[in-house]
């Protein structure tokens, strides 16, 4: 078995594998943020009928997720390692499915569109797996240091906030044209499908460059010894599960669980939240999308810095807890009649403001996560005898996708309480419709978000316990070479 080098990775390599968050930022901006409008307001099919489209693709990835994890982790040959084949192959296909979602046949409308829209989550959950799962494993591949797999983690989350960000912003700036009727756009058919187009194609040169951007990273990359068994169904699940069955993975599965299922919300909401309960324009939701480039850029300079300073786990944990308890306050202290009015400029600067510090905050702690992800590999490895890093990504994937897919079941419960008809224009909603749409999304965000926090606190590595993998899986495999063990 090779080793991975133990420093920094080339500021090409960091490049190259950030790159490929921004297929996950531009994929997962659009399907969060707003598929659930465009099929729902824009579209005509009913929110419960959106979400359970979501949900049915949910049971396929139940399978796929932790399959192509073990199969990434497994796969053995001689040119294009064990990440690369399945990063090509899933370029193509998931290019041309999200497309389709977002340009369906004008034949169908309404509760027609149902079974298209199932066809096209199924298809691009399954194929962007085939991406994504490899991908964020390589982060523990490319370096084994403690600080640097935070600084390469850091950069794709960077790469996946700002190419989500500069869509969305497209999306109100360029794609959508508002009218007299209209202030948002949303009713602007071919803007959607204009902006399904340029993203897809996004999408797919974030893909090859990141693929190919680490390519000749693969002979220096971890080769696990050969398999000594014919891999079969049952003992594949077996060894799946005797790897997340780790402490510290459980922590983090559960805090993203809850983590995300407040992302879901957030992200399924936003709109509603700017658009009917702030009453943002489109100029000012485009503007309030383009601030949040500095606090990606904050985060960016600071999460690396806070991993070094506090350690990853208290950083996330004291991060953590301010930015979710700035998140909400907002809302809360709108309706509780301690911000100015609606439509005036003061209102819009006091969000604007709140948006940066918070965001900046929020991406901090998704960057230490995703470090102390990769932590695990040498954890498990050191207990199990395999290099699991696609497992483990693969369950964080698979999570990240339920709890949003349930954050997205639990905004349209909060959109059926308020009572939002499709088709409403912003300002012409009800005041109770408002605030109850406000009360339940901060406090739904803020439980969600605690939780996470708790789970937070039962993760084990430290820098030290890492440090101590290392030594000991050194003194493992120099045993092993000893021996004459492959």
């Amino acid at each position: 078995m090779t080793t991975q080098a133990a420093g920094q990775p080339s500021i090409w390599t960091r490049l190259a594998y950030g790159v490929g968050g921004a297929a996950e930022g531009v994929r997962s901006n659009g399907f969060d943020y707003f598929l659930l409008l465009y099929y729902s307001q824009v579209l005509g099919v009913p929110a419960g009928m959106v979400a359970a489209a979501l949900f049915i693709a949910l049971v396929v990835d139940a399978v796929v997720d932790p399959v192509v994890g073990y199969w990434s982790d497994s796969l053995r040959t001689k040119t294009l390692g064990r990440r690369h084949p399945f990063m090509y192959a899933s370029i193509v296909p998931v290019v041309i499915i999200y497309f389709l979602t977002w340009s369906p046949p004008a034949a169908l409308q309404g509760e027609a569109l149902f079974p298209w829209l199932v066809a096209m989550t199924i298809g691009l959950r399954l194929f962007f797996s085939f991406f994504e799962v490899p991908n964020q494993a390589l982060a523990a591949e490319l370096t084994q240091d403690y600080d640097a797999r935070t600084v390469l983690v850091s950069y794709r989350t960077f790469f996946a906030w700002m190419a989500g960000l500069s869509m969305q912003i497209a999306l109100f700036a360029v794609f959508l044209t508002q009218s007299e009727t209209d202030r948002t756009g949303f009713t602007d058919i071919e803007g959607w499908h204009t902006y399904g187009l340029v993203a897809a194609g996004v999408i797919g040169i974030s893909m090859l460059i990141c693929a190919a951007g680490t390519h000749q990273r693969i002979a220096h990359l971890v080769q696990p010894a050969a398999l000594t068994h014919k891999p079969k169904l049952n003992r594949i699940f077996a060894e799946i599960w005797e790897t997340v069955f780790n402490p510290s993975f459980g922590a983090l599965f559960a805090a993203t669980l809850f983590g995300l299922i407040a992302t879901g919300i957030s992200a399924t909401l936003n709109q509603y939240i700017n658009g009917f309960f702030w009453q943002f324009s489109g100029d000012q939701l485009a503007l309030l999308t383009t601030s949040v480039y500095i606090s990606t850029i904050l985060a960016l300079v600071l999460a690396p810095i806070i991993g070094k300073v506090l350690g990853k786990k208290r950083g996330s944990l004291i991060v953590g807890f301010v930015a979710f308890t700035i998140a909400p306050a907002p809302v809360v202290l709108s309706l509780l009649g301690f911000l100015p009015d609606t439509g005036t400029p003061e209102l819009f600067n006091i969000i604007l403001s709140v948006t940066v510090i918070d965001l900046a905050l929020i991406i901090v702690t998704q960057m230490l996560l995703g470090s102390m992800v990769a932590d695990l590999a040498e954890d498990s490895e050191l207990k199990t005898g395999r290099r699991s890093e696609g497992v483990f990504f693969a369950g964080i994937s698979f999570i990240r996708k339920l709890a949003q897919g349930s954050g997205v079941l639990l905004a349209a419960v909060v959109l059926s309480f308020a009572a939002i008809e499709p088709g409403t224009p912003p300002g012409t909603v009800p005041e109770e419709s408002l605030r109850t749409l406000g009360w339940y999304y901060s406090g739904s965000l803020f439980a969600a978000w605690m939780l996470m926090i708790g789970c937070i606190s039962l993760y084990r590595i430290s820098r030290e316990s890492h440090e101590a993998n290392l030594a000991a899986l050194a003194e493992k495999r120099s045993a092993s070479a000893g021996a004459g063990v492959p």
